[in-house]
């Protein structure tokens, strides 16, 4: 027999109705009266617009006091209303976005709600612009009966329905909760501007823009959010490959507020690169992350060189610098040796950087040796870099090995290194062992070249604690000395959390050297990538594990049993 609803159950759905189908500038005032806790029990089983209704046309006092939710608990009844919503906009976020709660922070749920919303409505917009026979305006196509259900509308049946049918009717309605934005380059029109008026952005993230329409389209949105926008980033766009937009231009020199700035893998040339930078040089720019990687621009500061050749680094102007320059990501932009002797005198202009990555450019020993005088004397005046990222340079050991003692020579503030993919051999594990006893706490040395003499190298040349927290040895076929330098670093690295010790060809007796130093040392090691190792006799191996583990769950990441063997490498 079904159950009987209450009066009260009854009373709550007849106002959630007239919420839903009532006239949309029309609350009862006698609502906000409730009790509270019925008021709390119908704001957290309305649907999205009609909260949003709800909330809209709260009395101003009220209002008002939404500002301070952080502080509800503190004033009574009307605050703790206020914080009832948010509840209430948290709870419709995660039903419709489960996957998406976990990656983000306590915040303005109805801010975030709607944002999310006018992004879905813009990515449907964008997939009917793109069909070939479309024509018409971009603010007219049709929401569809999908997302209108999960805001509360029912289609045709619900008066609500004409009010927000159009992908206009969003962007009027919603816009202003929008902060961050990813756009298509269908959309990047004229008349997607016009729609995105009432948008404050902060973030802008744009695919795939190739002609002059959109790069326009584009510019005049930036230029509308000149005094928000922080972070702005190009993916698989063809901007240009020689010179920089005029719009574009004039919003990096007026984007008072931009932070972030990336055009990674934007076919671009060595003189748009150049145009870029020497922009956000010459303004009083307040960028901290710029990334141009996966771009073909050799020879791009040759310029800077020469304006630095002209006078001291003053002459670039006074207060004119990258001064808040706290990232710079070069990875794979065809650079070469001569290429870094520029970049030593633009890195001037950089007092702040904490993380350089150039990795995967053929910049050679001759190329790192450029460097190293502007790292000694950037260390002397107490460096902020904290980062560095050198893999697949075509770096050699006699390279590396002057590199890595004029980093032994300072104890900080280095704390991440990564050399892998450089064919450096076991000779520069004598360096290696010295660079560990300095502040690196990441450090990655995977397919160098070590070997089993270079393991055995590290292991005798490791003598007191380390501050390691992750550590990358892989694909170094060091044998069985790869277990044993691992049973005296755990012993050695207390902080040590992670290690990728995979495919180093170590025979199975490896496993209980390792296995035994785990259990007697005290650390804090929570993963251990052991595979790509030819192990067999299953039942053996769970013995050995027993107890191995972290918060209940084991730390060690083992090759499959059925894996196809593989040589074992007995480098002397």
């Amino acid at each position: 027999m079904r159950e009987v609803p209450s009066l009260i159950c009854l009373c709550i759905e007849a106002l959630k109705k007239e919420l839903i189908h009532g006239d949309l500038d029309v609350v009862p005032a006698v609502v906000y009266e409730l009790p509270c806790h019925l008021f709390d029990t119908l704001v957290l089983s309305l649907p999205p617009l009609a909260l949003q209704k709800l909330q809209t046309h709260m009395p101003s006092e009220d209002r008002n006091d939404h500002e301070f939710a952080d502080d509800c608990f503190r004033n009574g009844r009307k605050r703790g209303r206020c914080c009832k919503f948010n509840t209430a906009w948290m709870a419709l976020f995660k039903l419709r976005w489960p996957d998406l709660v976990d990656h983000i922070k306590p915040v303005d749920w109805q801010q975030m709600y709607w944002e999310a919303h006018l992004q879905n409505c813009l990515d449907e917009a964008a997939e009917i612009a793109l069909i070939p026979c479309f024509n018409g305006c971009i603010g007219d196509i049709q929401i569809s009966d999908t997302i209108l259900k999960c805001i509360g509308c029912d289609g045709q049946t619900n008066p609500l329905t004409s009010e927000y049918s159009k992908l206009s009717d969003h962007c009027q309605h919603f816009g202003c909760y929008t902060r961050c934005l990813r756009l298509q380059n269908i959309l990047c029109t004229t008349e997607t501007c016009h729609l995105l008026r009432n948008c404050k952005l902060r973030s802008l993230v744009l695919r795939l823009i190739r002609s002059k329409d959109h790069i326009d389209g584009i510019c005049k949105l930036l230029n509308q959010n000149t005094e928000t926008l922080t972070s702005l980033e190009f993916i698989h766009c063809k901007l240009s490959s020689d010179s920089l937009p005029v719009g574009l231009e004039s919003f990096l020199s007026s984007g008072r507020s931009l932070c972030s700035l990336k055009l990674s893998d934007n076919q671009l040339g060595r003189n748009f690169a150049n145009i870029v930078f020497c922009t956000l040089l010459d303004v009083s720019s307040s960028i901290s992350v710029l990334d141009i990687s996966e771009n073909n621009i050799s020879g791009w500061l040759s310029n800077i060189n020469r304006r630095s050749s002209s006078g001291p680094s003053s002459s670039f102007g006074i207060g004119k610098s990258l001064q808040s320059l706290r990232v710079l990501n070069l990875r794979g932009c065809n650079l070469r040796k001569d290429d870094m002797a520029c970049l030593r005198y633009a890195l001037v202009q950089m007092p702040n950087l904490e993380i350089l990555d150039i990795s995967d450019n053929f910049i050679e020993d001759e190329g790192i040796r450029s460097l190293i005088p502007h790292f000694i004397e950037d260390f002397e005046r107490r460096s902020s870099l904290a980062d560095l990222n050198l893999e697949n340079c075509e770096l050699s050991c006699d390279g590396v090995t002057e590199l890595l003692n004029t980093l032994s020579t300072f104890k900080g503030p280095l704390k991440s290194l990564s050399l892998a993919d450089n064919f450096l051999g076991s000779q520069v594990a004598v360096a290696l062992g010295r660079f560990l006893h300095t502040s690196i706490e990441i450090l990655n040395v995977g397919g160098i070249g070590l070997g089993s003499s270079g393991f055995r190298e590290l292991q005798e040349g490791i003598m007191e604690e380390l501050k390691l927290v992750k550590i990358n040895i892989s694909k170094n076929h060091g044998g069985i000395e790869t277990a044993k330098f691992l049973s005296k670093l755990v012993s050695l690295a207390p902080e040590l959390t992670e290690v990728n010790a995979a495919s180093n060809f170590m025979p199975m007796e490896s496993l209980t050297l390792i296995c035994s130093a785990l259990k007697v040392a005290k650390g804090n090691l929570e993963l251990l990538d052991l595979s790509g190792n030819t192990w067999s006799n299953q039942p053996a191996r769970e013995a050995l594990l027993s107890g191995i583990e972290r918060d209940g769950r084991p730390i060690l990441l083992l090759p499959s049993s059925s894996a196809p063997d593989a040589p074992y490498d007995d480098d002397p």
